[in-house]
């Protein structure tokens, strides 16, 4: 049977009597079942229940007359709010409406049969959500977090799009900050939880990496006592951090060669990557040799972990053969210059960025034959230690011995970053994307590879459109 809920479920949950012109509403209006629950004024439809949110800049309770002119005929209201309500909605008024978003979230979320699985983790969250949910499509249909829907909002909005018909739910969680995934895990009560790594994004806002692991290890805060956490082995931090809230199964990945910190345990689930297959042992038995969607250690030890929750759920390595794993863009992602460029392969990871994450890029860098360019910008919410981080980045690029590097955005992270490289013979910094095509144009010839990668607020994207316009409009 399908999840749902009418108004009467509702004024059940919040302990509320829904009321229309201040009296209560008639027996029809409660038995009532939502077509769907939406925060978006703008993608209202008739039968929707209307959830309004208060932002910074905007209070979607001021448009609740232009919900009721689409055919809304029933909202969840802040007990607060003191503006208009059109007379012909049905209201239930609650103490913080984003809160209760959240709880019809968890109310819809205990309806659902199929398994919950929840990732965080300091980078790669995405790309180890996009895996596990290609891991799990021989359980049939999945649905999983798409863009950005990753927070208090994003969350509760994925949970309930799903169906009782869905083989999984793969639910991505970021945080700005301690106790953040908490309620998100809260809302959604996984049933695996997979931390993909501690590093150093959002380390400005947090101050170190333990807390940092601490506010990660969060997401076990409604997994139940028979669920199952992810993780990398050899992480100190993380492990510290885990024992203070899980007590219950662990399972740890890595790929051979991987530094583990001394008595640490060791990796349950051990991948050996050669070229691009993956050769998989658990238990010191060899399991399956699968190929690596994705280049790089990083990816396949994402896919790791993605394996870690299939085997989880019963799936067997043949069913996973014929893995194909399709990332959002800027992730990823290989292009093929024509044109001006022509016969230069574009690395574009110019969706976000952060040191673990650059570090890693540059790695797969290295590996690609002819010569080799980066386009780099600047990391944010890195604190104190910005340019000590963006330093290292620079120093790591001229290790590499790259070709040319081009340094995006001013300021002293952008300036750290460029005295790391100094040993480069041909090293430029430039202010913005458009900027950073002219040194591009004198160095690139056909063969050659360039990553792009920068944080999201760089605006790194802009350059694509200039190298590949085709690309930057599909």
């Amino acid at each position: 049977m399908s999840p749902s809920l009418c108004l009467q479920d509702l004024a059940r949950l919040f302990a509320v009597e829904p009321r229309r012109r201040g009296a209560p509403v008639d027996q029809a209006t409660l038995s009532w079942v939502f077509e769907s629950i939406s925060t978006d004024s703008r993608a209202l439809q008739p039968g929707d229940l209307f959830i309004p949110l208060k932002g910074e800049r905007f209070d979607g309770h001021d448009f609740l007359d232009a919900a009721v002119s689409v055919g809304v005929a029933a909202a969840i209201v802040s007990r607060h709010w003191s503006g208009y309500i059109p007379e012909q909605l049905a209201v239930l008024a609650v103490d913080d409406t984003l809160s209760a978003y959240q709880r019809i979230a968890l109310a819809w979320r205990r309806q659902l049969q199929q398994p919950v699985i929840a990732v965080t983790g300091s980078a790669g969250k995405t790309t180890t959500r996009e895996l596990i949910k290609a891991c799990l499509a021989p359980l049939g249909r999945v649905e999983a977090s798409v863009g950005n829907e990753n927070n208090d909002i994003g969350v509760p909005r994925t949970v309930l799009r799903s169906q009782a018909g869905d083989g999984a739910l793969v639910l991505e969680m970021g945080m700005r900050g301690l106790g953040e995934i908490e309620r998100l895990s809260v809302c959604a009560e996984p049933d695996v939880a997979v931390i993909t790594n501690i590093g150093t994004a959002h380390i400005g806002r947090l101050g170190s990496r333990e807390a940092i692991a601490t506010a990660k290890c969060e997401i076990t805060a409604a997994l139940p006592s028979h669920g199952l956490v992810v993780i990398p082995a050899g992480d100190r931090r993380l492990e510290t951090a885990l024992a203070q809230v899980w007590q219950g199964r662990i399972c740890r990945v890595a790929i051979a060669g991987d530094d583990r910190a001394h008595g640490t345990p060791s990796a349950d689930l051990l991948g050996r990557l050669e070229g691009t297959q993956l050769h998989v042992e658990q238990a010191g038995r060899s399991r399956c040799t699968l190929p690596s969607p994705l280049e790089g250690r990083h990816n396949a030890r994402n896919l790791l972990l993605a394996l870690a929750v299939a085997f989880e759920q019963g799936i067997s390595a043949a069913d996973l053969a014929a893995l194909e794993v399709t990332l959002p863009g800027g992730r990823s992602r290989r292009l093929q210059l024509t044109g001006a460029f022509d016969g230069v392969t574009v690395l574009d990871e110019t969706y976000n960025a952060s040191p673990e994450a650059m570090l890693a890029s540059l790695e797969v860098l290295q590996q690609q034959g002819g010569r080799r360019f980066a386009v780099l910008g600047t990391m944010l919410e890195l604190g104190e230690q910005s340019e000590s981080l963006h330093f290292e980045v620079g120093r790591r690029a001229a290790q590499l011995g790259l070709d040319g590097l081009v340094v995006l955005a001013d300021g002293a992270a952008a300036r750290a970053m460029v005295q790391g490289a100094a040993p480069l013979a041909q090293l430029v910094q430039v202010q913005s994307p458009e900027e950073a095509a002219e040194p591009l144009r004198r160095w690139l010839q056909a063969g050659d590879h360039l990553l792009l990668k920068a944080s999201r607020g760089v605006a790194l994207e802009r350059l694509i459109a200039i190298l590949a316009p085709a690309a930057a409009s599909a």
